[in-house]
């Protein structure tokens, strides 16, 4: 697995235990630095802190387009991933548009149920063709 690939699993992580145990992300990579030996370089800390910034603005585009879907009946492992790749892809310009839908994709493959990484791949992939007028 590459640094970045490392470093978004990372951010997942992090980011969904807050969400399971209902805490701030920040206290969750303090209870983690202090417990554990891991180390957490600057693009998790990236990634973590775009998706909380961004989160209100990724979460509406999620709503929006999910086609029948509310943010509350995702499973909560597509919903991370989801907010990730969508950070990635339309909030840093480092990654290339088609890196970051297939990175969320591998990783909902790695980590949810079967259908979830055809999910992931139409509504990131809708939120690509949309980009344009999404950060116009």
């Amino acid at each position: 697995m590459s640094a970045r690939g490392k470093a978004r699993r990372r951010a997942f992580e992090i980011l969904f235990e807050a969400e399971q145990r209902s805490l701030p992300t920040a206290e969750i990579l303090t209870l983690r630095r202090r417990n554990t030996e891991a180390t957490y370089g600057e693009y998790t800390e990236q990634i973590i802190d775009g998706v909380i910034s961004r989160q209100t603005e990724i979460d509406e585009y999620l709503t929006t387009y999910s086609q029948g879907w509310s943010l509350e009946r995702m499973p909560s492992v597509d919903r991370v991933v989801l907010r990730v790749g969508a950070w990635e892809l339309l909030f840093n310009d480092d990654v290339p548009d088609n890196v970051a839908v297939a990175e969320a994709v591998a990783m909902a493959k790695e980590l949810s149920t079967d259908d979830s990484p055809s999910f992931v791949n139409g509504l990131l992939g809708r939120l690509q063709q949309l980009k344009p007028t999404l950060l116009a």
